[in-house]
């Protein structure tokens, strides 16, 4: 699903705004992770992650084209700053919820409900986005 959101986004992407369906995406993802923790059926607990994987197809593309909109000359060492972030984000988050999960003895539910923290963080990011780095392009 990851991938066929970043197909979308390449078909289609010049034709919407970044930062508002990265913000979409957000809530997306939010969403996936609340029906993944709250739900009782494992079909619906499925589906959430099914849908999880297309809402953060777009984060990483999008994140590097935003962030090359806003600061142009950031060069080699944005992206190798992005790469770092990206890297942790993808060892810290795992790692948070599989220690939420053990700490509620073994309860996964409780883990992906810890988990919501990640997408939480980015659309409060995208917020701050848009209102306190203002740019005239597409990635706006």
């Amino acid at each position: 699903m990851m991938g066929f959101s970043r197909v979308l986004y390449g078909k289609f992407g010049h034709k919407l705004n970044l930062t508002g369906f990265m913000l979409g995406s957000g809530i997306l993802c939010l969403a996936c992770y609340l029906l993944t923790a709250v739900s009782s059926n494992p079909i619906l607990g499925l589906l959430g992650c099914v849908f999880c994987g297309f809402s953060v197809g777009i984060m990483w593309p999008g994140s590097i084209s935003i962030s090359s909109a806003k600061m142009p000359l950031g060069g080699t060492a944005l992206f190798a700053m992005l790469a770092m972030g990206g890297d942790l984000g993808a060892s810290v988050g795992p790692g948070m919820i599989g220690v939420f999960t053990q700490n509620a003895n073994d309860n996964m539910r409780a883990g992906m409900l810890a988990g919501t923290v990640f997408p939480i963080i980015l659309i409060i990011a995208i917020f701050v986005i848009r209102v306190f780095i203002p740019s005239g392009n597409n990635a706006e």
